[in-house]
């Protein structure tokens, strides 16, 4: 059995709970259900390290080191560890022996695509919004980056186990939807477009599919043809967005229309939750929900005293209605001009009679500005206004555009220059990782027309004591760490950890195949060094594919 983070921490947990049951050991709080166990920074300190004897002495009622040394007697001698020392106050540094840490290369190969995958929320179910935008216009730079992130929070919670519903809320619902219908009307009639309209260019093009889709149309009479505009360029600009999101690898389980959600009872029905729950009033002839209670800023009217509803009163009964459908966890994802929504949805949450701990998370991403040649690009070609995901995907390319988004922590503003996430080099990440996978994909194939495979492929015998050498062992503990960096990215929804593991993890097989030569040269004879080794190539090639696939770009065999 390989030894990695997950194993050594159970190992210690049982280690602690066989002191317990001797009555060696008093934990009055019982053993912890997770030791930490990492990577220490220098390889001097052995190749795991964990401070649990310093988290527990003081309710155990002995010194660090004392509970230390306990440890480090029972450990030793473990299957795969090779020596353990104390360090300091008391922390526990590990060594595993090379065959424990090589037995993980097959497992890795072995495992193929699910290996990283775990159990870590497994029997949770959560919805993801992600995009919310207006059927209006095109799919603008802030939707971009929420395609990414979003998408991406999506399937790094699936891989820890979790049950996930991509939703897309779309806001059809409006006078935004009268204006449109009135633009496209007037373009299509040769009027001039409404002051307050849509202007952009792309509003001709969908006029123009309009009619020659519907000719008749504009003999309409005049209130029943903006009618008919408004609802023929709704459908053709919503399955516009839907064809361009499916292209830039980001699929949606559900596309909720506002309109939905005002059909039949749902919002009364919401309303009337709430007012069981006891918060909600009336005054001044609105009805307001009391969401001072938990934490908001101020009371927020629900309806108005002419008996319009309130976009708040939209919100409360969308959420309502999404945990109505089953989901544990509401994720909502906002722009960064929506930061004032966060406690006002989480106390609406709270007076629906949720956890707003637990049930709802809302998560703000800040604006990305793209440069090219030193200028920011602000206008679209199609819109008139903001760069468009189209415009940025024949700029940028799907793969270079999603890996950079990713990469980074959306809560953190973004610049990005065109020419330099699109450089084919060595100090472009998406490049860096791309051309790693590709490498130990040319590696596999010249591995093949030597007639070597992998060991342990093809019924042939594998030595892991023969992956030995201190790099072998460094790109070993890399690819051990790949589960758990997934599950504390799912964990925290932030998909940008796994692809700084991927450049970590691509820098340390260059090093190891600069100084471990893989293939034998020239009239050499293939040892079983070399199929270890093999093997070693084909397990890093499915980590670094798998946390490709984990952020939606591509694991190229050739650049």
């Amino acid at each position: 059995m390989p030894v990695t983070p997950e194993e050594l921490s159970t190992t210690i947990a049982r280690a602690l709970a066989t002191l317990v049951d001797e009555g060696t050991l008093r934990l009055p709080d019982g053993v912890p259900a997770d030791v930490v166990v990492e990577r220490p920074r220098n390889r001097d300190h052995g190749d795991y390290a964990t401070n649990v004897a310093l988290q527990l002495a003081k309710k155990a009622g002995v010194s660090p080191r004392e509970l230390a040394g306990m440890l480090a007697e029972r450990l030793t001698g473990s299957p795969g560890v090779a020596s353990v020392d104390i360090a300091g106050p008391g922390f526990l540094n590990i060594r595993v022996t090379a065959d424990a840490q090589g037995v993980l290369a097959a497992q890795v190969v072995a495992a193929g695509p699910s290996y990283g995958t775990s159990q870590t929320l497994a029997g949770t179910r959560f919805n993801v919004e992600f995009i919310s935008a207006n059927p209006t216009g095109p799919l603008h730079l802030g939707h971009t980056r929420w395609a990414v992130v979003g998408d991406a929070i999506a399937r790094v919670l699936e891989a820890a186990g979790a049950e996930v519903t991509r939703e897309f809320y779309i806001n059809d619902r409006g006078s935004q939807m009268e204006k449109f219908g009135a633009s496209l009307e007037a373009v299509a009639l040769g009027r001039a477009v409404p002051e307050d309209g849509y202007h952009g260019a792309y509003v001709h093009d969908l006029a123009q599919l309009v009619v020659a889709e519907n000719p008749h149309i504009v003999d309409l009479p005049e209130g029943e043809r903006t009618v008919a505009f408004r609802e023929a360029g709704y459908k053709l600009q919503l399955t516009q967005q839907q064809q361009q999101l499916s292209a830039f690898r980001t699929d949606f389980d559900i596309w909720y229309s506002e309109r939905s959600l005002h059909d039949g009872d749902r919002v009364a029905h919401s309303l009337e939750r709430l007012r069981e729950q006891g918060h909600l009033f009336e005054a001044d002839g609105a009805l307001w929900m009391r969401t001072t209670d938990f934490g908001d800023d101020k009371d927020r009217v629900l309806v108005r005293s002419n008996g319009e509803l309130t976009y708040f009163a939209s919100d409360t009964a969308y959420y309502v209605d999404k945990r109505e459908r089953g989901f544990d966890v509401c994720v909502y994802l906002l722009g960064a001009d929506h930061h004032g929504y966060v406690g006002r949805l989480k106390a609406m949450a709270a007076c629906a009679g949720d956890d707003p701990e637990v049930n709802i998370e809302v998560l703000i991403g800040q604006l990305v500005k793209i440069l090219r040649g030193g200028e920011e690009i602000r206008l679209s070609k199609r819109a008139g206004t903001m760069v468009t995901l189209q415009e940025l995907v024949e700029m940028i390319g799907v793969d270079s555009l999603r890996y950079t988004l990713s990469r980074y922590p959306a809560d953190s503003p973004l610049t990005l220059d065109v020419e330099e996430i699109t450089r084919q080099a060595s100090d472009n990440p998406v490049f860096y990782v791309q051309y790693a996978h590709a490498r130990l994909s040319a590696i596999l194939r010249n591995g093949a027309e030597l007639g070597i495979t992998p060991a342990g492929a093809g019924g042939s015998g594998f030595d892991p004591s023969l992956l030995s050498d201190e790099l072998e062992g460094e790109l070993l503990r890399s690819l051990a760490d790949f589960p758990r960096v997934v599950a504390t990215a799912a964990q925290l929804r932030e998909p940008h950890r796994v692809a700084r593991y991927l450049e970590d993890t691509a820098s340390k097989f260059h090093r190891f195949y600069d100084s471990c030569r893989v293939l034998p040269m020239g009239d050499e004879e293939p040892t079983a060094v070399h199929s270890a080794r093999l093997l070693l190539v084909a397990a890093t090639r499915t980590v670094l594919a798998n946390g490709l696939g984990l952020l939606g770009v591509g694991a190229p065999e050739r650049m």
